[in-house]
């Protein structure tokens, strides 16, 4: 089967991964560059960790710096 994903932000890009790791022909279209529009201005989806920073939660900071470095 193959699908078409529209849009190479957050959404898109993770969408567009998990469909190729469930074995569908996935094709993603960004009119842009990738990551290049709404999620890189978000400081809330590649945040780095620092909610967890305030709570304590040192393997969660640990776990979205290696995240944020690979979306990066």
């Amino acid at each position: 089967m193959k699908i078409a994903v529209i849009g190479g932000g957050i959404n898109g890009l993770s969408s567009a991964w998990q469909l190729a790791l469930a074995g569908y022909d996935v094709s993603l279209f960004e009119r842009d560059g990738v990551m290049q529009a709404t999620s890189i201005a978000s400081s809330k989806l590649l945040h780095g960790g620092l909610r967890y920073l305030e709570q304590g939660e040192f393997r969660l900071v640990r776990e979205a710096l290696q995240e944020r470095r690979w979306w990066l």
